[in-house]
């Protein structure tokens, strides 16, 4: 009687051991299940992201504040380039109306040259609308920047072409 009793209290314990084992194998799997689809879920987020960072961009260009609207007829993605030196100088009624960290406009596509300000505009290579301390990323498009210009008395559009660069913190 105290062998069969022996010999149960054994298979009980292998039975209790392999339970447990079971129970850990399945949730090491439900673990690897998870981090695999939050990978994805992660992956999705930041597409989306970029996404909203690339439709801000052009929704910017498209703004009031920035676009040609009737003055240099109906075009896409156009920045007036007065109404940019005008923001640019009453910007702290703006500063966190787009919820960006820094909004650059560049006419020549180079990383120098001169900042615009109201003393030396048109002359100037960039617009920095706004500038804060960034420790984000970037999204850029091409734009039409453009501007009223005069020669001998005759008034014509000065346009060309430039990138409008929106960066976000992260």
């Amino acid at each position: 009687m105290v062998i069969k009793q022996k010999i149960g209290q054994l298979k009980i314990q292998q039975m209790s051991f392999m339970l447990v084992a079971v129970f850990i194998f399945f949730v090491l799997a439900g673990l690897f299940v998870l981090s695999l689809s939050l990978s994805g879920i992660r992956r999705s987020a930041a597409e989306l992201e970029e996404k909203d960072a690339i439709l801000l961009v052009e929704k910017l260009a498209n703004s009031p504040e920035f676009s040609c609207e009737q003055s240099f007829g109906n075009k896409v993605n156009c920045i007036d380039k007065d109404k940019a030196i005008v923001l640019k100088d009453s910007i702290n009624k703006y500063s966190d109306f787009w919820g960006v960290s820094n909004i650059v406009i560049r006419t020549k596509l180079t990383e120098k040259g001169i900042e615009c300000n109201s003393g030396n505009y048109p002359d100037c290579d960039y617009i920095n609308i706004i500038s804060k301390e960034t420790n984000g990323f970037s999204v850029d498009t091409f734009v039409t920047i453009c501007r009223k210009d005069s020669d001998e008395n005759k008034i014509y559009d000065n346009c060309e072409i430039g990138k409008l660069i929106v960066y976000y913190d992260e």
